[in-house]
């Protein structure tokens, strides 16, 4: 049947794929990805065939009611990101909605994305957590931080190695060392490493360090008044 399908992708281990995922994409007329190049890799290690078309933050305000429509009318197209799951601080959304205000059928499939294992790897409570995807780089930064400073769950950001020490520091200046971190680098690769510890200890180890990879934080929520504790108790 003629649809959208969202398809997850390996946030780095080729592995880290489905098996239904695979034959999605090579059943599916063409496959939207947000770098050709990137995804190129993939499909040529599970000898995936299929037609591959840009679609990216920079043209899909031009593209969805095009690509919606061929959908509509018989067309079959899959949407990956480079890696991790569309729309999960990647393009996608706007094609996602776009269907559906035409009636047209999206179908997401489970798979990876980078947040989940960094909030297992923790250690931090994963019952209740909110997910932040990547701060602003410039205006309404320290807004953001300042309005996160009294959130009661565990906290996860996106951020890119060339700005993970400035992020941490910013970090520190406001929660300064009350709270405790992980910062989950290159998950799954062979260079994946977890550092906890607090703001003060992870911006000195990694000061030291030329950081490569894609980055998650982790931030430990507020931690509770012992006043509270202790009534709850």
């Amino acid at each position: 049947m003629a649809k959208l399908y969202i398809v997850p992708t390996p946030i780095g281990n080729l592995e880290d794929i489905t098996f239904r995922a695979v034959r999605i994409l090579k059943e599916v007329d063409y496959i939207l990805a947000e770098d050709t190049r990137t995804s190129s890799i993939l499909l040529k290690h599970y000898n995936i065939e299929a037609k591959l078309y840009s679609h990216h933050k920079f043209n899909e305000h031009k593209a969805v009611q095009h690509i919606a429509e061929r959908i509509a009318s018989g067309e079959s197209f899959a949407l990956i990101s480079d890696a991790g799951t569309p729309s999960i601080s990647d393009p996608g959304y706007l094609l996602v909605s776009t269907c559906i205000k035409i009636g047209v059928e999206v179908e997401c499939l489970p798979g990876a994305t980078a947040f989940v294992p960094a909030l297992v790897n923790s250690g931090f409570p994963s019952d209740r957590f909110c997910f932040e995807g990547f701060l602003p780089q410039k205006k309404g930064r320290n807004k953001r931080l300042e309005k996160l400073k009294d959130e009661e769950r565990t906290i996860i950001f996106y951020e890119s190695p060339f700005r993970l020490l400035k992020t941490l520091k910013d970090l520190y200046n406001i929660y300064e060392n009350e709270r405790k971190a992980c910062v989950c680098r290159e998950l799954t690769k062979i260079h994946e490493e977890n550092i906890r510890g607090n703001l003060e200890s992870l911006i000195a180890y990694f000061e030291s360090k030329n950081v490569k990879g894609e980055i998650v934080i982790v931030i430990e929520a507020k931690p509770k008044n012992k006043e509270v504790e202790n009534e709850d108790n």
